[in-house]
């Protein structure tokens, strides 16, 4: 019995535009256990991807290669899963009788997926009948598997999880945070939706600041007392920075070290979904196990960046790992700040995102009016001045993000413009 060891990376396997859109859709999986015994590499390949995948992140999901029989002689001396997938190619009657034999030797609360190779009608009547929680005719997906797991262990009856949408700078300082804050606003004001933003630098986050907020309680009090998080505790600590804008403040204080593991903020931002539909993550500059996850985790990831050769660098290096982590996702989100900074070398938006192979969601140019007088005053964007081309851009970021329109591209000007150009001179 040997287990089948893949790669997520490699491009044959990558995710197509469909099967992300079908994960999108997708809960969480709970935390469970998961064996899957597979006959043929084209059923345990889509089963090893779905392991991988960040909404199956807590449940534990082995495949082992060899059909019922193998499942059989492993759970003589073994104590079966949640959850047990087999696949088999046996004619109908023979699967039947084969898993009448599996049934002698596990556990009756566990449940079984069997993926078969027969689509028959009397079969999948047969199996449903004698307990098999589903049976899926190969060839399967990555996200048939999550979606069947799913349908299994997740409540249909629980309410929706709302989006969760990290923000991160590509350095220190490109106004990641500033973005962050003023699409947050935009999205509760234009589609009057309730919108959460937790600050995750606690040692010098600015929300409050950029909010005119002083909390007496935020989100330390919640990392630093896991046990007692729940939605009645974490909305006794918000703090109500608009009519439908709530703010989970970072303390922004130096009396202590904020050193965390890797799950730190999980609990958190899993309590933060069930309570909000929109959930804005300011996530600073660092990279470590927390800041690592919660980027894996989230819904969406949007990097922001100056058009500068670090930055590049940077934001390549951010959105390689990230396709890496995220493979059944699409890829981040890209915001340029501070465009046309005068006597400032730059890189041309469009050479940054050549080599990034995406189309930038925003380019912002630089004002420093505009952001410096809401930063000093404690106020968005929006509120100094509505009709400015930058908050349309930032609503326009603010659809982009809540899938109520596309990113457009920037058509590069061609032969076709260069006539259509010459017939209006005529």
């Amino acid at each position: 019995m040997s287990n089948l060891a893949y790669d997520a990376t490699t491009d044959s396997d990558a995710a197509s535009e469909n099967e992300i859109a079908a994960m999108s859709e997708l809960r969480p999986v709970p935390r469970i256990s998961i064996q899957a015994f597979c006959e043929t590499e084209s059923v345990a390949s889509p089963i090893e991807r779905a392991a991988a995948d960040r909404r199956m992140s807590k449940a534990h999901l082995k495949v082992h290669m060899g059909g019922i029989g193998t499942a059989i002689d492993f759970y003589h001396s073994a104590q079966t899963p949640n959850l047990i997938i087999v696949e088999s190619r046996d004619e109908p009657k023979q699967l039947v009788a084969e898993l009448h034999r599996l049934a002698e030797v596990c556990d009756p609360s566990s449940k079984v997926v069997v993926v078969g190779h027969y689509n028959d009608v009397w079969l999948y009547r047969e199996l449903i009948r004698f307990g098999i929680s589903e049976y899926v005719v190969a060839p399967i997906s990555m996200a048939d598997i999550v979606s069947v797991i799913s349908s299994i262990f997740v409540d249909p009856q629980a309410e929706p999880l709302g989006k969760s949408i990290a923000f991160i700078g590509a350095k220190g300082g490109v106004g990641s945070s500033t973005v962050a804050h003023n699409v947050a606003w935009s999205m509760s004001t234009l589609f009057s939706s309730e919108v959460l933003v937790a600050d995750l630098d606690l040692a010098f986050g600015t929300a409050n600041i950029n909010f005119d907020q002083d909390p007496a309680q935020g989100i330390a009090e919640a990392v630093f007392s896991p046990e007692r998080i729940d939605e009645t505790y974490l909305d006794r600590l918000l703090a109500q920075c608009a009519e439908r804008l709530s703010l989970l403040a970072a303390p922004s204080m130096l009396d202590r070290t904020y050193d965390f593991d890797a799950e730190a903020f999980t609990q958190i931002i899993d309590v933060a979904q069930r309570s909000t539909p929109l959930l804005v993550l300011d996530v600073p500059h660092v990279w470590n196990g927390w800041t690592k996850n919660v980027l894996t985790q989230a819904d969406q990831v949007v990097i922001t960046a100056t058009p500068e050769l670090a930055n590049l660098r940077n934001t390549k290096n951010l959105m390689d790992t990230l396709r890496k982590l995220r493979p059944n996702d699409g890829p981040p989100k890209l915001v340029i700040n501070q465009a046309g900074v005068p006597k400032r070398p730059e890189i041309s938006a469009a050479d940054f995102a050549d080599p990034l192979e995406l189309e930038p969601m925003a380019v912002i140019p630089f004002d420093p009016a505009l952001f410096g007088n809401a930063a000093n005053n404690g106020r968005m964007l929006s509120e100094m001045d509505a009709q400015h081309a930058i908050v349309k851009t930032i609503n326009e970021v603010a659809h982009v993000l809540t899938g109520r329109s596309e990113i457009k591209s920037k058509k590069k000007p061609g032969l076709g413009d260069l006539l259509e150009r010459l017939k209006l001179k005529k």
